[in-house]
This record gives structure tokens, C-alpha cells and sequence, in this order.
């Protein structure tokens, strides 16, 4: 009976320590590339619009992405795609297209925040906008899931979207 109880006991510790350790090796970060998620992942960056300096003829926004500690930096590549606007909820009407270079690359990571520019014709008519959705592109292709922006802001038909730049 006693070698039974040990084994069970022995057992029932090893089935504990399988359960807990998955939850532990997931909360740390790893200092390997390639084993923690990578930083272009729509959940694991964070997106906020500023207003930028005007140029003649149009009003500027930026788009500032960055990732915490804890995640592979990645490559993104020209303009996101799908860019919708919303106002508390409600999607706008207006659609942008992209402007620039759409084959540069640039890196993405903890402590390598990247930007892209919103740009919005001033002779247009214009509404207003608290968040912008978009999908992020890599050098060979889009990146899956939808990413969020938010700030205030204020679009028109004609607005364009720039490629993804380095820095804040």
C-alpha cells in the first residue's frame, strides 16, 4: 500500500508541474528570435494618431506603432492596407489609398517604434474621426488580423496613406 500512495503522490506532482509550467514559460519573454510572437501581430502592438506639421494643401496625421518587451521584432513594407475610419463607433465613408514607396522595409520591434502618415486634402469636405483600422504589409504580404489606431482626427474624400517609416 505504501509503494501505491507514493506513486500516486509522485504522479499527481508531475501531472501539477505539466499543468503550471506552460503558463510559466508563456509569461516569459525569450531572448532567442524566432520564439516569442512577433511584435506585427495586431495584439501585440499598440497604434495611437497624432497631428503631424501641415503641408501646402493638406493637413498631416501620424500614426505611431510600438511593442512592449517580449516580442520579435518583424519586418512591415509600404502602406497598410484597408484603412477604414470610425467616429464613437460608426465607420466613416471615406477610403484612402496608399501613397509612396511600397517596397521599403523597415523593422519593428521593442525599443523600434515605426510610423506612418495620414494625409488629408484641406479643400475637401471633411469628418471627424476618433479611430482608424488597418492591416499592416510585409515584404510578402499582409499580415493577418486588423490593427487599431486611436486619436482624433478629421478625413476627407482624396485622404492617402503613407508607407511605414522608422522611428516615432
Amino acid at each position: 500500500m505504501r509503494t501505491n500512495r507514493k506513486t500516486a503522490v509522485t504522479l499527481a506532482a508531475v501531472l501539477l508541474a505539466a499543468v503550471a509550467a506552460p503558463a510559466v514559460a508563456q509569461a516569459s519573454p525569450s531572448t532567442e528570435s524566432g520564439t516569442t510572437p512577433s511584435a506585427c501581430r495586431p495584439a501585440n502592438h499598440t497604434a495611437k494618431i497624432t497631428s503631424a506639421p501641415a503641408s501646402a494643401g493638406h493637413h498631416h496625421y501620424r500614426v505611431t506603432l510600438r511593442a512592449p518587451r517580449g516580442y520579435d521584432p518583424c519586418e512591415l513594407a509600404g502602406s497598410p492596407n484597408d484603412v477604414r475610419f470610425s467616429d464613437r463607433g460608426s465607420q466613416t465613408r471615406i477610403t484612402a489609398r496608399p501613397y509612396g514607396d511600397q517596397r521599403a522595409v523597415v523593422i519593428f520591434g521593442p525599443g523600434h517604434p515605426v510610423h506612418f502618415d495620414i494625409q488629408v486634402p484641406n479643400d475637401a469636405r471633411q469628418v471627424s474621426a476618433d479611430e482608424a483600422s488597418f492591416t499592416l504589409q510585409a515584404p510578402d504580404g499582409q499580415i493577418p488580423g486588423t490593427s487599431f489606431a486611436e486619436g482624433g482626427l478629421k478625413v476627407a474624400t482624396g485622404t492617402l496613406i503613407g508607407p511605414m517609416r522608422q522611428g516615432a
